[in-house]
């Protein structure tokens, strides 16, 4: 359960699912955390399924992008890492796929879908933490109930100058539902707003000295909907908007990258339709970056650095002092 929907703050007017994370649409998510960064795995209930993705600033890497925009497809779980770790993670992805399926690689081969963000403001990126055999602990760990904040991936993630990291949250569109998970490391302070209170530039408490603004963040969304690729490039595009919701400007030297699948074997939803399914994606998207702040913890990395985790408590004063 994330700490905002505890505290009473729940972003926007749709309900987030029973866990309020990608869990609720049938997604499990593994991490594995080595000395202040590592590799996160989000497992589909089934593998392939149909699939899209979004760029929304490109000074990024998501593997296996091209190949889900040609055939609308993914074949693999999607991996999170650090960028210096995104070759490793593919190389255990595949190492995966081929214990999975003996004829990966005889028959066909897999293009690995990893996304990455650069965490060496706090992880030494000289130095090869994850290995390719922390993947295959990942997926094996992959559970419905997962850790956020300074975890796996997001454990050398910076989010608006405070510790940020893995956040997730869920919202329900009707009968449907779509769920986020988010790889945070963006933003600067002042740019912090909660539900539209603007609490970067109202904390009197400031961050550390912290990295530069330009971060990236890869977001993950699933839906129970049955979604044509086409749909879930759409889709996925919603997501930029929920990160602008909650501050990010899209830097230039930041990667913000997107990719959407469902869940659903079937392929028939009416366009029309779509509109409930962007709203929760925008929602789940500005919500998960707070959960991801919310659970993340003070973090002491290379050189003595150290990134503190956001004032809750005196964030909700600010926020409650609005009348919210």
């Amino acid at each position: 359960m994330s700490r905002p929907r505890e505290d009473g703050v729940i972003i926007g007017t749709l309900e987030p699912g029973p866990r309020n994370s990608i869990a609720d649409v049938g997604v499990t998510v593994g991490h594995v955390t080595v000395e202040r960064t590592g590799v996160t795995a989000i497992v589909p209930p089934v593998l392939p399924v149909p699939a899209g993705t979004a760029v929304l600033n490109g000074a990024g890497e998501l593997t296996g992008s091209l190949e889900i925009r040609e055939w609308g497809r993914l074949d693999t779980p999607v991996y999170l890492t650090s960028t210096h770790a995104v070759g490793r993670v593919y190389d255990g992805a595949v190492s995966v796929a081929m214990a999975a399926d003996p004829r990966v690689g005889v028959d066909d081969v897999v293009i690995p879908v990893v996304g990455e963000c650069d965490d060496s403001w706090l992880s030494d990126a000289r130095i090869k933490h994850v290995q390719p055999e922390d993947v295959a602990r990942a997926v094996a760990d992959a559970a419905a109930d997962f850790e956020q904040g300074a975890v796996g991936a997001g454990a050398g993630m910076s989010c608006f100058d405070w510790k940020g990291g893995i956040g997730s949250s869920s919202r329900r569109a009707g009968e449907h539902t779509v769920g986020v998970l988010l790889l945070t490391n963006f933003g600067s302070s002042e740019q912090l707003r909660v539900d539209g209170v603007p609490i970067g530039r109202l904390l009197d408490e400031m961050p550390d000295e912290a990295p530069a603004p330009g971060g990236s963040c890869i977001a993950v969304l699933a839906t129970d909907a049955p979604l044509t690729p086409s749909q879930l490039e759409r889709l996925a595009r919603r997501a930029g908007l929920g990160l602008a919701r909650a501050g990010s400007v899209a830097h230039h030297g930041s990667g913000e990258i997107f990719v959407a699948f469902a869940t659903s074997g079937e392929r028939s939803f009416p366009d029309r339709e779509l509109d409930p399914l962007f709203q929760a994606a925008v929602d789940a998207t500005e919500e998960a970056v707070l959960c991801s702040l919310w659970a993340a913890v003070d973090t002491v990395g290379r050189e003595d650095r150290l990134v503190r985790a956001l004032p809750i408590d005196a964030v909700l004063q600010l926020y409650r002092a609005r009348g919210r």
